[in-house]
């Protein structure tokens, strides 16, 4: 239901906030879950640890003293809680020095030690009149807690009784689930904890098997009768480019490359994710199975998100198939008229074999003699709908998807259950990692020494902002003052910008005068994270590293070690959460890619890692690839029995709820 109809009696100012946070309709918001509690509970003293977080109901027994030091305001004074007296400091509260002496105030802060409390809040309430458990939401700035709290309240409270159950009835009876509207209760509004527990076991289970069985529906659908011409490929043919190759393929390109080659020989259509860690030698794989195509008598076909990483491409073909009279062109949105119209013709009467290319391919003028392979790289970068309008310009055409954001085999399986998946994980020998230096400060003068001097020799430096302009409501460095900054700092340097903002035209201008060296520091948001293969660039500074997740920093310190000399990446964070820290250690401690994907899965959640949020398939809100294995395990089991038993009543809830989404949503048909 659209928040907008007039029995919810929301204000257009909350509807307004709450559309600010993607919040439209009922669903979205019953399904906006707390991310944190507040647990309003007083425990002992002598139990308390420095660092732990304590809530106290005390009695106010000193003066208030504040002081100013900047724009900084500490309060400091004296309560009396648990027969003893605590220091309590609180900072940018100044009015606290109303406090008064014997008044009673509830306090929550962290125990510094030595009697001495830093307070995070407080107010002039007795524990007992605070809400045991209080949920907390993620926000904006100028959006309060409060102002989700009482909408998610108001709109429960008048649709409670209309809420559906789409879990089929044995399986509610089988799991002793709640009912739908009790877990949305529960969760929003907790009694205690054991409220939280079974209402986000019931969502969880329920998220899970929408999930797995909008998976199996597709597969059943995609599965009838989707039979091609077998690929008759001439591995005469590729074993010679292989051998004429200046490597040796790894032991995990060899054998994608046969599970590959497997697939195209077989009548059914391929549709196979290549998954593996940056530098691992998905390209050439690629490569290789678009001339196993060729061979066969079929054209092929690469979907690329930039021109500059069409151009590598292109050059990694012309390089691998030098020697073959392989065919091979490019397409993209900067090429003249007259230059389209060829390779158009060239498509159209089958005398280009291979076409790279970036959106400009999906164009409803552009059309193929005899397309068998459609490849698609950074296959997350690309909507649904995108990628299927390649694919039908051929007949029943296989589909290889490449990923450079690896997941452990069991989760990617798990995740991707409509695809088959080949997962490279050897490097190939003698490839460098890129040292990484965490730095605990946002500040360049940690990093002007190793940087002055990487900019000496001749080489050149990326600098990465979170933000493009100066913004009150979002304190991060932005690209347009440090670029500004740093062409004080180095005059003797060519220094540029590079965002989302800017044109096609305008990035592919400033990224090619970064390949060519014309650029020695590009300043930039992470539009930088693929498509950059700039071998001189062995430098790379991230602001306000904490904003990224672990798989987008491992994919934007990949740009640096393109070549054989030493990468080198600064992590520039000044948070003291010890979450973060940590998190940001992992990066240190590890250059595996699908050690620190698992990491980011487990931490962040699936949607932004993996690029689903277009693919029509539900997200997981609550539901943990890494934490809730048994869940996971057993709703992909229902969900196969229920997608080959659809004409069981139990289950027309269910599927009912999945056809109606797939409606609003793209269809995930690739």
């Amino acid at each position: 239901m659209d928040l907008k109809e007039k029995r919810l009696k929301l204000t257009a100012r909350r509807i307004e906030a709450l559309n600010s946070l993607g919040i439209y309709d009922t669903d979205a918001l019953f399904s906006y879950y707390p991310y944190r509690y507040e647990i309003m509970e007083e425990k002992p003293f002598d139990t308390w640890q420095i660092k732990d977080k304590v809530t106290l109901e005390a009695e106010v027994v000193s003066a208030v003293k504040t002081w100013r030091h900047g724009r900084l305001t500490t309060s400091s004074f004296d309560v009396m809680a648990q027969d003893r007296v605590l220091k309590v400091t609180i900072f940018n509260r100044p009015w606290a020095k109303s406090l008064a002496l014997n008044q009673i105030i509830t306090v929550q802060g962290v125990y510094q030690g030595k009697n001495k409390v830093t307070a995070m809040t407080y107010d002039n309430k007795k524990l007992s009149e605070h809400d045991a458990i209080t949920p907390v939401y993620s926000t904006k700035e100028g959006i309060q807690q409060r102002t989700i709290r009482d909408s998610i309240r108001r709109v429960f409270e008048e649709l409670q009784n209309e809420i559906m159950d789409i879990i089929p009835e044995n399986l509610h009876v089988r799991y002793r689930l709640l009912r739908k509207a009790d877990a949305i209760r529960r969760i929003h509004f907790p009694q205690d904890t054991r409220d939280i527990r079974l209402a986000a076991r019931t969502l969880k289970y329920e998220e899970f098997l929408v999930f797995f069985t909008s998976i199996a529906l597709m597969k059943n659908e995609e599965g009838k009768g989707v039979y091609k011409q077998p690929r008759a490929i001439d591995m005469g043919k590729v074993k010679k480019v292989i051998a004429r190759m200046p490597y040796e393929l790894t032991k995990d390109q060899k054998t994608s490359l046969q599970e590959i080659f497997n697939d195209m020989r077989d009548t059914k259509v391929m549709y196979r994710l290549v998954q593996g860690d940056v530098g691992c030698g998905k390209t050439a794989v690629a490569v290789l199975a678009m001339y196993a195509c060729v061979t066969a008598g079929f054209q092929a076909a690469l979907l690329a998100p930039t021109e500059i990483l069409v151009r590598q491409h292109v050059a990694s073909l012309q390089s691998i198939l030098k020697d073959t009279d392989c065919r091979i062109a490019v397409l993209y949105a900067g090429m003249s008229a007259a230059e389209k119209r060829e390779v158009l013709d060239g498509l159209a009467n089958g005398t280009i074999d291979i076409i790279a290319g970036t959106h400009s391919l999906i164009q409803d003028t552009v059309a193929f003699h005899h397309l068998g392979l459609v490849v698609a790289d950074e296959q997350q970068r690309f909507g649904v709908e995108q990628r299927k309008k390649l694919k039908e310009k051929g007949d029943r055409v296989d589909f290889l998807l490449m990923s450079a954001t690896p997941i452990p085999r069991t989760l990617a399986s798990a995740f991707y259950g409509d695809m088959d998946i080949s997962t490279i994980e050897t490097m190939p020998p003698g490839r460098q990692a890129p040292i990484i230096q965490y730095i605990q400060e946002n500040s360049f003068r940690s990093v002007l020494k190793d940087v002055s001097g990487l900019l000496a020799s001749g080489r050149q430096l990326y600098v990465i902002c979170a933000a493009v302009d100066e913004n009150e409501d979002y304190d991060a460095r932005n690209v347009h003052q440090m670029c500004i900054s740093l062409q004080k700092l180095y005059p003797q340097y060519r220094v540029a910008f590079l965002h989302g903002r800017m044109s096609s035209e305008e990035k592919q201008a400033v990224m090619s005068r970064f390949a060519a060296n014309e650029i020695q520091i590009l300043v930039s948001t992470t539009v930088v994270e693929v498509g950059m293969n700039v071998v001189n660039a062995t430098g790379m500074i991230i602001y306000d590293a904490d904003r990224f997740g672990l798989s987008q920093l491992h994919q934007l310190r990949g740009r640096i070690q393109r070549g054989s000399e030493q990468g080198r990446c600064w992590l520039l964070s000044d948070s003291r959460e010890e979450k973060t820290m940590q998190r940001l250690q992992v990066l240190v401690q590890t250059n595996n890619g699908f050690e620190i994907a698992y990491e980011d899965l487990r931490l962040r959640g699936p949607g932004d890692i993996l690029g689903t949020r277009q693919s029509g398939i539900p997200d997981f809100i609550l539901g943990n690839l890494v934490e809730d294995t048994d869940i996971i395990a057993q709703a992909r089991k229902d969900a196969e029995y229920i997608a080959e038993n659809q004409q069981d009543d139990d289950c027309w809830m269910l599927l009912d709820h999945i056809r109606m989404r797939n409606q609003r949503n793209a269809v995930y048909a690739d």
